[in-house]
This record gives structure tokens, sequence and C-alpha cells, in this order.
């Protein structure tokens, strides 16, 4: 069973192609092989992204929020001799 691929094609500058094919060689892979897990990574970071927006916004929609200024006072908090509990 052979996998069935598609070709995708970038303009990507010099700098970045030469960063690649060192990464390559010290890697002993490819160029192919270096720019695959790059993309599979990134996909995969923009669909945790995507999930944890929705995940956010049905909090939100529910009224599961915390108060600006509530947030405000504790990060001001922080690094004195006395920060604040994390709001909830």
């Amino acid at each position: 069973m052979t996998a069935t691929t598609k070709v995708l094609t970038a303009h990507v500058s010099l700098q970045l192609a030469e960063k690649v094919d060192q990464l390559a060689l010290q890697l002993d892979r490819s160029r192919g092989w270096i720019i695959k897990q790059a993309l599979s990574a990134w996909v995969a970071q923009e669909e945790e992204r995507d999930k944890l927006t929705r995940e956010a916004l049905a909090d939100v929609d529910i009224g599961c929020v915390i108060e600006h200024h509530d947030v405000h006072v504790w990060a001001a908090s922080l690094g004195t001799d006395e920060p604040l509990p994390v709001p909830r």
C-alpha cells in the first residue's frame, strides 16, 4: 500500500532555506523530511490553538469569565511580599 501524497511549493528566503539545509545535514535527514516535520508541527499547533479558542469562547458564552479588574489586581500583586491567589 502506498501513501497518497501531494507536492506543495513555497518560496522561502535564502536564509531560511540555508537553515533547513544545515539542519538536514546535522540530522542526516532530507530537506523534505525537515519540512514535513516542521509543517506537521505547525498544523498541530494551529489545530490546538483553534481548539483552545473555541473552548474559551464557549466559556464566555456561559459566563465563565474573570473580570479584567480582578486579573489586573492579581497581576500587580505578583513579585510583592504577599502575592494574591489566582482569581477564579
